[in-house]
Formats: structure tokens, sequence, C-alpha cells
């Protein structure tokens, strides 16, 4: 699907699109699509990375939620001091 642009450039612009032309083999207004075509595919380049960050943003989200422990797994600030001073002790050698 192709959409036409009516564009007004100035005249030191138009001739240099020309010139150009010219010197390639195409007309003034196939050059200047394929300039414009060039230059706005690498910013759709980036919004489609900008896309796809969002949607893998939204699949890592999807796995936020609650966590329940049991009472077994105590979560109060003594309780895991009393753990990690008893790991920092260990010399963790078989007995």
């Amino acid at each position: 699907m192709s959409q036409v642009l009516t564009l007004e450039l100035s005249e030191q612009v138009f001739a240099a699109i020309q010139l150009q032309a010219q010197t390639i083999g195409i007309s003034p207004a196939q050059l200047a699509a394929t300039l414009l075509e060039r230059q706005f595919s690498q910013a759709f380049k980036l919004l489609l990375d900008e896309a796809e960050r969002n949607a893998a943003r939204a699949r890592f989200e999807r796995h936020f939620g609650t966590l329940e422990l049991d009472s077994s797994m105590g979560l109060d600030n003594e309780s895991i001091d009393a753990d990690l001073v008893r790991e920092y002790a260990s010399t963790h050698e078989e007995e």
C-alpha cells in the first residue's frame, strides 16, 4: 500500500534532488520517496524496538504477584539473624 504526498520544496533543495536523481537515472520523485523511506525506516525500527521492549516488560511483569510462606518460614528479623549467625559460624564440614 502506498500513499501520495505532495511536498513544497525550495528551489535549492529541488535542484539538489533533481541533480542527484539525474545522476543515478531516476525521477526526482522516486529519489525523494526513497530518501524519506530510508530516513523513516530507521525511526520505525526504533519504534519497533521500543514496542518489543514493552512487550518483554509486560511478559516479565506477568510473573509479579504475592508469595505465601508456611509458618515454618518466619520472616521476623530475629529469626533471620539467628539463621545467619548459625550459617556463618558453621564450618560446613560433614559430621
